[in-house]
C-alpha cells in the first residue's frame, strides 16, 4: 500500500499538498495583507503610496480580496477535507483573485484621474 492511498478513499487524492506550504501562506497573508489593508481603510496611508491616493480604499479592499483567497484556498487543505471542497476552495480562491485584480485596475484608473 503507497502512503498516498489512505487519502484517495475520500476523493482526496493528492489535491492537498504539503500542509507546510499552506501554514507558511496563511501566516504571511496574516501578517502583511490583513493588517496593510485595514490600516488602510482607518485611514493611515504608507508613505510609498502617499502618491497616489485617487483609488487608496480600491487598493485596500483588493487587498483584503487577496488575504481572503488565501484561508479559501488553504483551510480545507490543512482540514483535508474531501476533493469537491478542495476544488470550491480553489474556485473562491480564484474568485477573490480576480475581483482582487478587477479593483487593482479600477484604483489605477481612478489614480489617473486625479489631478498631481
Amino acid at each position: 500500500m503507497r502512503p498516498d492511498e489512505s487519502r484517495t478513499k475520500d476523493g482526496g487524492g493528492l489535491v492537498h499538498g504539503n500542509p507546510l506550504y499552506h501554514w507558511i501562506a496563511l501566516g504571511i497573508a496574516s501578517v502583511l495583507l490583513l493588517p496593510l489593508s485595514t490600516a488602510i481603510l482607518r485611514g493611515w496611508v504608507p508613505p510609498w503610496m502617499r502618491n497616489r491616493t485617487g483609488g487608496l480604499r480600491l487598493r485596500a479592499f483588493g487587498l483584503l480580496c487577496l488575504y481572503a483567497g488565501t484561508p479559501a484556498n488553504g483551510v480545507p487543505r490543512l482540514a483535508d477535507a474531501s476533493y469537491n471542497t478542495v476544488m470550491a476552495g480553489i474556485a473562491v480562491g480564484i474568485g477573490c483573485s480576480a475581483l482582487a485584480g478587477l479593483l487593482f485596475i479600477l484604483a489605477a484608473g481612478k489614480d489617473a484621474r486625479v489631478p498631481r
